[in-house]
C-alpha cells in the first residue's frame, strides 16, 4: 500500500513537471511568434518603401504616377508625368508597333512598355490614331485646325482617315480663341458619361458621333469653315451641334 502511495505521488510529479515544460515551450514559442510577425511587417514595409520608389528620378513605381497641369492655350487638365513609371496602362489602350518599339495610347496619354512596368513618353510624329484625347483644345494656324492635349499637336488626315500626330505648328498665329466653327467631337459641349463609360469608349462614342452628325447636317467642323457656305455657316453648325447632343444622349451621356 505504502509503495502504491509512492509510485501515485512520484507519477503525479512527472505530470505536473510535463504540464509546466510543455507550457513553458509554448509561451516561449508565442512569443518568438510575437516577435517574427512584428519583425516580418517590417521587413515588408521596409521593402515595400523601396520597391514603390523608383531609382529612376525617384517617381513612384507601380504607385500612381505624379501629375502635372496642362495650362498651355488655356487647356487646364491634369496628364501623369513624362518619364513616371506605372505598372500597367489604364483602361483598354490602343497599340501601336513601331520601329523604335510598341507605345500605348490611352485618355491622351502616351506609353512604352519598360520591363515588367510602363513609361510615360511623347507620342511618335507621324502616327494616326482613330480618335482625339478626352479633351483637347483647338488651334487655328492658317486656317487648319490643330487639336491640342498633353504638351502633343494633332491634325485630321481625311486620306488616312484619322488624326496624326505632328510637331508644334508655333505660337505665331496659333489661338484658342478664334475657330468659328466647333471641334470635331463636341469639344464645346459638356459631356458626362452617365452609364460609366470609360475615357476611351467615350473618346470613340464622340468621334462616331461626330461621323454622322457630320453626314446628317453637311457640316464638318475638321475643315475651315465647316465645308459649309458662309452664308449656311450659323444654321448648320447649330444643326451639327444638336445632332451631336442627340447621338450623345442616345448613347448614354448627358450632354448640353
Amino acid at each position: 500500500m505504502k509503495n502504491a502511495t509512492m509510485w501515485v505521488r512520484t507519477c503525479g510529479a512527472i505530470v505536473v513537471t510535463l504540464a509546466l515544460a510543455v507550457a513553458s515551450a509554448q509561451a516561449q514559442d508565442r512569443d518568438r511568434g510575437d516577435r517574427g510577425d512584428r519583425g516580418d511587417r517590417g521587413d515588408r514595409g521596409d521593402r515595400g518603401d523601396r520597391g514603390d520608389r523608383s531609382d529612376r528620378g525617384g517617381y513612384r513605381f507601380g504607385g500612381r504616377a505624379p501629375e502635372h497641369m496642362d495650362g498651355r492655350y488655356a487647356h487646364n487638365r491634369y496628364y501623369p508625368d513624362r518619364g513616371a513609371y506605372v505598372r500597367g496602362v489604364p483602361g483598354r489602350p490602343y497599340v501601336y508597333d513601331r520601329p523604335g518599339g510598341r507605345y500605348y495610347y490611352s485618355g491622351g496619354v502616351w506609353y512604352r512598355g519598360y520591363g515588367p512596368s510602363f513609361v510615360v513618353v511623347a507620342p511618335p510624329v507621324g502616327l494616326f490614331v482613330p480618335v482625339l484625347p478626352p479633351f483637347y483644345t483647338t488651334l487655328w494656324v492658317g486656317g487648319v485646325p490643330y487639336y491640342y492635349a498633353n504638351d502633343s499637336y494633332y491634325v485630321w488626315s481625311q486620306a488616312q482617315n484619322g488624326y496624326e500626330v505632328v510637331d508644334p505648328p508655333g505660337d505665331q498665329g496659333a489661338s484658342p480663341d478664334e475657330p468659328p466653327p466647333p471641334p470635331p467631337q463636341g469639344g464645346n459641349l459638356f459631356i458626362y458619361p452617365q452609364q460609366g463609360q470609360s475615357s476611351e469608349q467615350q473618346s470613340q462614342d464622340q468621334y462616331e458621333c461626330h461621323r454622322w452628325s457630320s453626314s446628317q447636317t453637311g457640316f464638318d467642323p475638321t475643315q475651315a469653315g465647316g465645308g459649309a457656305p458662309p452664308d449656311q455657316f450659323g444654321a448648320r453648325s447649330a444643326d451639327y451641334q444638336r445632332a451631336m447632343i442627340a447621338c450623345l444622349q442616345g448613347r448614354g451621356y448627358s450632354a448640353r
